[in-house]
């Protein structure tokens, strides 16, 4: 360790010798300030410098970013008794500028009255990729120069929370590293995954970072990092494939390269919206999750964690455990949050293979599954993603598909059971038994039970 930190104090020295003071006599070009657009020519002409630029909104100026400055004559609006938020984006392929940093520093600002800090190095984060990554810790000391110069000024390193999207996440955490895990909060919305997949903790986001690590991944097997690097990392989806993203490279070039990759991002900010809860399931692997194998939270103490900006995501055990995979399902758009209901169906053994076909219904809103049934298994359990409550259910629907390579002509159902977790109210599984379904014959039954009946 000693030779890394040498390696760091030989780099801030170096960057502090060339680099003039952060914001200090920049002046206001123009009202509102938007982040750079970087084109090929600039990017050749300015690819020695990384032009970072800061800009700042608050609450009094929610809609129009002011660019940074510690003047405390100038307008930027900043105030050091406020938490504040450190938006970094990623990497820029084609040098434009982010569209969706003042959503989110909006959503921010409506959920918590501080500084929402815009950190611009579009002209050092585009074009070429291992160039950008080469450079990211040199966007970290001259962040972490900022802090520095905050922190004299009255700011404590423990209201910090940096949000870093794709390579931002990294740029946070080299930051954090800087700060010996001093920092309050780093938040990693899809953490780049090429070239930091096998990189040692010291050059990406890990735990000891901050006091508190979350991390979202939904692009785990393309853009993003498939490990833990938090203290809880929630894979959406089990983190790859994203529902409602395209899967044909015929679809639109968003659709195809970057909708799992920006998930996270727009997962976190309807989450922030708190206009439902989006909460993660511990558990060893995808695979379990959706078997039914892991419904509980109780390494947490039976508080599950939750997306969003709740202290420590809601989780109150201490010490804080690290590296903690969380699960969970959404739906294809706002606000993403379904409800997790586990099938279970037990049926007597079999002669042949068979298919059912399991549907679920409420008014207008019908969904299925389809359970393959081997001759060698009479217990199958599989997690559902459902639109509404267990007990809003109106009826489920079994039947016998008949399938060309499932010859099995009639099924005798022990038992199918509906539950849903996790569940803040200690409601029964929604159980039928006994039911014999035959081929071309659906069986059905009706669910009257209501939510107000609990």
């Amino acid at each position: 360790m000693p030779g890394k930190h040498k390696t760091i104090l030989l780099w801030v020295l170096t960057i502090c010798i060339t680099t003039p003071a952060v914001g200090v006599g920049e002046e206001l070009t123009e009202e509102c300030a938007e982040l750079s657009n970087s084109t090929w020519q600039e990017y050749r002409q300015q690819r020695a410098r990384l032009r970072l630029r800061y800009l700042v909104l608050t609450r009094k100026n929610p809609d129009c970013a002011h660019v940074f400055t510690q003047d405390a004559h100038e307008p930027s609006g900043f105030n050091v008794s406020l938490p504040t938020k450190v938006i970094i984006h990623g990497y820029r392929a084609m040098g434009s500028r982010p569209s969706w940093v003042k959503e989110l520093a909006r959503t921010l600002l409506r959920a918590q009255d501080a500084n929402v800090l815009v950190v611009d190095w579009v002209y050092g984060a585009s074009f070429a990729y291992n160039l950008v990554v080469q450079n990211y810790k040199e966007v970290s000391i001259q962040i972490s120069i900022l802090i520095n110069q905050l922190q004299n000024q009255g700011c404590r390193l423990e209201s910090f929370h940096f949000i870093g999207i794709s390579l931002g996440a990294h740029v946070a955490g080299f930051i954090g590293t800087l700060f010996e895990g001093k920092i309050g909060r780093i938040t990693g919305l899809d953490p780049a995954g090429p070239m930091f997949k096998g990189a040692d903790t010291f050059d990406r986001l890990d735990p000891s970072d901050a006091q508190f690590v979350d991390a979202i991944h939904t692009d785990s097997d393309y853009f993003g990092i498939s490990i833990p690097v938090g203290h809880v990392d929630f894979f959406l989806n089990g983190g790859k494939d994203q529902t409602g993203c395209a899967r044909s490279k015929f679809a639109s070039m968003y659709g195809y390269v970057i909708c799992d990759h920006m998930r996270a991002l727009h997962v976190y900010m309807s989450a922030i919206n708190g206009s439902c809860p989006l909460t993660g399931i511990p558990c060893s692997s995808y695979e379990d999750f959706l078997k039914g194998n892991c419904m509980t939270c109780e390494v947490f103490k039976g508080r599950c964690p939750t997306i969003g900006l709740s202290e420590n995501s809601g989780i109150a055990v201490s010490p804080i455990l690290k590296e903690q995979k969380l699960f969970l399902l959404t739906s294809s758009s706002p606000p993403f949050c379904t409800h997790h209901i586990l099938l279970e169906l037990e049926v007597s053994p079999l002669g042949k293979s068979a298919e059912l076909e399991v549907k679920l219904t409420t008014g207008a809103l019908e969904e299925e599954q389809r359970l393959r049934l081997q001759t060698d298994a009479t217990m199958y359990r599989t997690v559902w993603a459902y639109p509404v409550a267990l007990c809003e259910i109106g009826s489920i629907q079994v039947r016998n598909t008949g399938a060309r390579f499932y010859r099995q002509g009639d099924v005798h159902v022990k038992s199918v059971c509906l539950s849903e977790f996790p569940s803040l109210r200690p409601e029964e599984p929604l159980c039928v038994n006994d039911v014999h379904v035959r081929r071309g014959a659906p069986w059905s039954h009706d669910y009257v039970q209501a939510c107000g009946d609990f």
